[in-house]
């Protein structure tokens, strides 16, 4: 799974753009400028993720973007733990279980699965391949 949502930019006034993800409909910033909008799209997608990830709802997989679209890509970190949000999900295992794969214990899983704690991308990718997944980084012009 790729994590670069599209997002259309709407003008609202003189200075201001929405973003917005049809992929993501609760998801929405704005900025003076497409730059800033842009950046604040990213931002805003970062919490829209882990918002569905601490309430346990279903990640939606980006649709490709449309004519006028603009590909927003999800910060790496957030990607990395909704990467691994998902994976867990799809597993079936308990965070009991998922501990006893990793040889920690059930306290660290859950920091593992928190969006919003800093974890290094190598416990990451230590627990998506105990998962049978893996990370592959994509980098492209801006």
């Amino acid at each position: 799974m790729q994590f670069v949502y599209p997002a259309v930019l709407t003008r609202t006034g003189p200075r201001e753009l929405v973003v917005s993800f049809r992929d993501l409909p609760e998801c929405l910033t704005s900025g003076a400028d497409a730059d800033a909008a842009l950046a604040a799209a990213a931002d805003a997608l970062s919490e829209a993720l882990a918002g569905r990830i601490d309430d346990g709802e279903l990640i939606p997989e980006p649709t490709q973007a449309e004519s006028g679209e603009h590909e927003v890509p999800v910060p790496p970190g957030m990607a990395a733990k909704t990467a691994l949000a998902i994976a867990f999900r799809d597993s079936g295992l308990t965070r009991v279980a998922f501990a006893k794969s990793l040889g920690v214990d059930e306290k660290a899983v859950r920091r593992l699965l928190d969006p919003r704690h800093g974890t290094s991308p190598d416990r990451i990718g230590k627990a998506l391949r105990a998962l049978g997944r893996r990370i592959a980084l994509d980098v492209r012009a801006a």
